[in-house]
């Protein structure tokens, strides 16, 4: 019994001490809610303070909130270019914070359509925004629902924040203070929903989020900025910046304007009335409407006047007067807010309509009272809804799309796929095959016919290495911002600014049709079901395979022999990837041979010379100096052409290498210029023909197709050790798995590409 007593105070203080726990993190999220969520109203002296400490966060409207919303999420980015100083804009913006993480149904966002974003939240900042709605504009299956979703909880929790606040007035008007004595024996429904703190105080917020500058008279306003902003730069921005022009230009809605004035009258001093003006941060609710409101097409209307009558009646009769009219239009919940259609249909067209004024002109009528709206206006469009406003002449200025196309990245393609199907998807595949499916299916979303590239190319046949006919693949690497390796230098410089700019704009034409974004995932899911429970893993004739026999509807949206050439471009890959894998010569013997090389080229044929950099003693014969330039220059020179080569490697090993490199700079011969282009040069020429005494080697087929029974152990030591190098060559340094780099080397020798693709 002791023992069970003794259990039991032992078991009790650990259930005291994880209550205790337990009860402090339910105290900390309380906490943390709370500084989340509550609103405390401050005085507009502490408002002040706060505008003179950070005035670029507290002097902002929705378009400045928006743009410093987008800044908070997306990272600043430079251009990667590899030309300096000839940018166009189109850089490799990260929208993974705003648009992936944190949010129900991820959205992944290409180059493409990042920088269409990015250039149109700048515009925001640069104060052209206002007097448009914004459509993000594409056809079905783009994501566009997501995306604005996303976008919208983004701006909603960056509110939230100490950073994204956006300020607008609270009134707590002192009853007493306007009549001696008074007190308010019962509650006032106000607008905010909120019980008063005192019987004697009304407190209510603007539901127009009017911002508090524009409590003070607008003659004013200018000459408070100069003692509010010391800095004369700053004091500059905010006084004749466009983006800022609002500071002094707009007024306060009907109500807080009424209020205003019935206090100027009763009040002798203008600072007892600004000791009744609060601040407190906007609301940013879409479940309630308030700064954020999203209309579905299906969704009724709302009544047009919205009035407290209770509040009403109450102000009528304390002030005696009924010139404060304490109704607003539902504009009102979203002034200074985001006002979004989801889809040009059913009442969203009407509502669309009905914004037509209040979009143009900035004003929307309530009664007799004036309503200034400055809300940013957002929508999706698909483009057969088009029809709805296309004959509106005047709404067509009012306008901007932002073009969301079909995925035009294949790396972002696979990104998709990796959310919808697990990110170990690609596991399934051997390596590049992955990659080359998402690329059949951005081929099916590209426009076949481009002027641009035509015109830029010197001559788009020497690239049949390294792209299809219609070049669909070196669009895809410019699209994601790469300029591939492999475009000659004169290529390259021809990418001229203008030359990259029409290629942009030609970009606004592209995934608009094709695969969808559901039917890549319907395809994909198909695709990769016929596979899954296999015991291998699939291969690039499989993806081939499965393309070419599609029903014939989607099979006609694949351009005409982009499969068969990205199934040769890969065999073309991995022919390279087992070359370089089995090429096992000591480097040492390379440096050495062309060490040796420049040493002799200084001397006459028929010397015996004794290499300063070797201290190998060797006679120049003709075929002495071809078993090192067999390597270094392509077959088929005439000997006047190898002696004009060999002359201009003297030249500069002469006038550079040794003059500077080694004589001045005090570098080793290896380390020089010179030295590392002939190197590579004698490399890639090894790694070239490193197959060809395989191939000529009937066990080495053998051996590979028994790599993995017991007769393997009967081959030849060196042979098997150099199958042994190659596969795990294969693993180390191109990411293949052990059975994926034995199958990628089968493919390569059973189907003899070394001799399919020698003249490559």
């Amino acid at each position: 019994m002791a023992k069970k007593t003794s259990t039991s105070k032992k078991l009790g203080a650990i259930d005291i001490v994880e209550h205790g726990k337990k009860l402090e993190s339910i105290l900390k999220l309380s906490q943390g809610l709370r500084e989340k969520d509550r609103r405390i109203p401050m005085s507009y002296n502490d408002f002040l303070f706060i505008a003179n400490l950070k005035p670029d966060h507290v002097f902002r409207n929705i378009f400045q909130l928006f743009y410093d919303m987008v800044q908070y999420y997306i990272p600043e980015t430079e251009d990667d270019f590899p030309v300096n100083n000839d940018s166009v804009g189109f850089l490799g913006y990260d929208t993974t914070d705003l648009l992936e993480n944190g949010v129900d149904e991820p959205f992944f966002a290409d180059r493409i359509f990042a920088n269409r974003f990015m250039n149109l939240a700048k515009g925001f900042r640069r104060g052209i925004q206002n007097n448009h709605i914004y459509f993000f504009e594409g056809p079905p299956g783009s994501g566009k629902s997501t995306f604005l979703n996303n976008l919208l909880v983004k701006l909603e929790d960056y509110t939230k924040t100490p950073d994204g606040r956006l300020f607008s007035v609270y009134w707590k008007i002192d009853l007493s203070r306007l009549r001696k004595g008074f007190s308010l024996s019962e509650s006032i429904e106000t607008e905010s929903d909120e019980e008063n703190e005192k019987n004697n105080t009304l407190m209510f917020s603007c539901p127009n989020n009017d911002h508090p500058i524009l409590m003070i008279p607008r003659e004013l306003r200018k000459d408070l900025l100069k003692e509010l902003l010391l800095d004369k730069a700053t004091y500059k921005k905010f006084t004749t910046s466009k983006e800022y022009e609002w500071v002094l230009k707009d007024t306060p809605c009907p109500i807080c304007s009424s209020i205003y004035n019935q206090l100027i009258d009763l009040l002798e001093d203008p600072a007892d009335v600004f000791n009744m003006i609060y601040v407190r941060r906007v609301e940013f609710n879409r479940q309630f409407g308030k700064g954020i409101s999203v209309w579905n097409p299906g969704d009724e209307g709302m009544r047009g006047l919205i009035m407290n009558e209770s509040l009403q009646r109450y102000l009528n009769d304390f002030f005696r007067s009924d010139d404060i009219r304490f109704m607003h239009s539902d504009l009102a919940y979203t002034n200074n807010g985001v006002y979004a259609l989801m889809d040009i249909k059913d009442n969203n067209v009407k509502r669309l309509v009905n914004l037509h004024g209040v979009i143009s002109d900035g004003v929307h009528k309530v009664e007799h009272i004036e309503e200034k709206v400055t809300t940013l206006f957002m929508g999706l469009l698909n483009s057969e809804d088009r029809k709805h406003f296309e004959n509106i002449r005047s709404f067509q200025d009012r306008i901007i799309s932002v073009t969301i196309p079909y995925v035009l990245d294949y790396e972002t393609e696979q990104k998709i796929y990796r959310n919808k199907f697990g990110k170990d998807i690609g596991k399934l595949f051997l390596p590049h095959v992955f990659e080359n499916f998402a690329k059949v299916v951005i081929s099916t979303r590209l426009n076949l016919a481009n002027d641009v590239l035509q015109s830029w190319l010197v001559d788009k046949s020497v690239y049949s290495a390294h792209s299809d006919d219609d070049l669909l693949l070196l669009r895809m690497e410019l699209y994601r911002g790469h300029v591939p390796p492999w475009l000659s230098e004169e290529d390259v410089k021809r990418f001229t600014k203008p030359v990259r700019k029409k290629l942009l704009e030609l970009s606004e034409l592209e995934g608009q049709s094709g695969f969808s974004g559901r039917q890549a995932l319907s395809v994909f899911n198909d695709f990769v079901a016929k596979f899954r429970e296999r015991d291998e893993l699939i291969t690039m004739s499989n993806v081939a395979e499965y393309f070419r026999n599609l029903p014939e509807k989607m099979a006609s949206m694949v351009p005409k022999g982009f499969v068969d050439a990205l199934f040769k471009l890969y065999e073309i890959t991995i022919l390279s990837e087992v070359k370089e894998a089995i090429f096992n010569v000591n480097e040492q013997q390379i440096i050495d041979a062309i060490s040796d090389y420049l040493f002799a080229l200084n001397f006459e044929a028929g010397e015996t010379v004794r290499s300063k950099y070797t201290d190998n003693e060797f006679t120049i014969t003709e075929d002495w100096l071809y078993g090192v330039e067999q390597y270094l220059f392509e077959d088929g020179l005439t000997a006047a052409e190898i002696a004009s080569r060999r002359r201009a490697i003297h030249k500069e090993y002469i006038a550079r290498t040794l003059a500077q490199d080694i004589r001045i700079k005090k570098m080793e011969i290896s380390e020089t210029e010179q030295f590392a282009q002939l190197f590579k040069k004698y490399g890639d020429t090894l790694k070239k023909h490193a197959l060809e005494p395989y191939m000529a080697n009937s066990n080495f087929r053998r051996a590979l197709t028994e790599y993995h029974t017991e007769n393997f152990n009967t081959y030849d030591s060196r042979l098997k050790g150099d199958i042994k190098f190659m596969l795990k060559s294969m693993q180390r340094k191109f990411g293949y798995s052990a059975e994926g780099a034995l199958m990628a080397v089968l493919h390569v020798v059973e189907n003899n590409l070394a001799e399919v693709y020698k003249d490559i």
